[in-house]
């Protein structure tokens, strides 16, 4: 991708239908059926939250998801040595779980593990994004705007439980901190949308530059 302006083919009752997009982006787009509703947030928030043992909850969640998911479990694991505040760890606990949840429930069996190389490209792919965004100064958007437009409701989760963080701990948490947990989040949320699954008669998301 170079940011030139795109020509997605989107699925849609089996067949491939033209869908113009122009946007300058390196991010891929989101197939439409893989798209991540309020409603199955609301449920694996209130399954984690406000459940008997919520820490139980999350602890058996992690499990489940180091034998699904090796390449997210690695990678929150790493993030989670790091010397952070303990607000700033347990909110990127709670969402890299959250979001993981959230597919799983939706897709089950269509969900394919997100191996390591396809986890490294998609962060690759939203540091071009950033810098394409930074290097245009008359651009207005940024790239979890672009992400936004992908999975609205998964950034509105993010942006919700953040900013909820920042209102308890404004204290203490550390900004830059913030900033690695959702930038985290973010690249987990795109990998998770690219390892569904198309659904039978669909033939799945294609681009090609125009």
């Amino acid at each position: 991708m170079d940011g030139r302006p795109s020509l997605f083919l989107a699925p849609s009752g089996g067949r491939l239908e033209f869908e113009m997009w122009v946007r300058k982006s390196s991010i891929r787009p989101v197939p439409t059926y893989a798209k991540i509703s309020a409603a199955t947030l609301r449920a694996v928030r209130d399954e984690l939250v406000e459940g008997e043992a919520p820490g139980e909850a999350l602890d058996a969640a992690f499990e489940r998801f180091e034998e699904s998911q090796p390449a997210l479990a690695e990678s929150l694991s790493e993030l989670l040595e790091r010397p952070y505040t303990e607000a700033t760890l347990a909110l990127a606990y709670f969402l890299s779980l959250s979001l993981w949840l959230a597919f799983e429930r939706a897709y089950g069996r269509d969900l394919a593990p997100v191996l390591e190389q396809e986890l490294q490209a998609t962060s690759d792919l939203l540091e071009l994004d950033e810098e394409l965004h930074r290097s245009d100064a008359t651009d207005t958007l940024e790239s979890d705007d672009v992400i936004s437009m992908e999975q609205p409701e998964i950034i509105r989760f993010i942006h919700e439980h953040v900013e909820a963080t920042l209102d308890v701990h404004a204290d203490s948490v550390e900004l830059s901190e913030l900033e690695t947990v959702y930038r985290a989040v973010l690249v987990e949320a795109l990998a998770l949308s690219y390892a569904v699954r198309p659904p039978l008669g669909v033939a799945g998301t294609r681009e090609v530059l125009a």
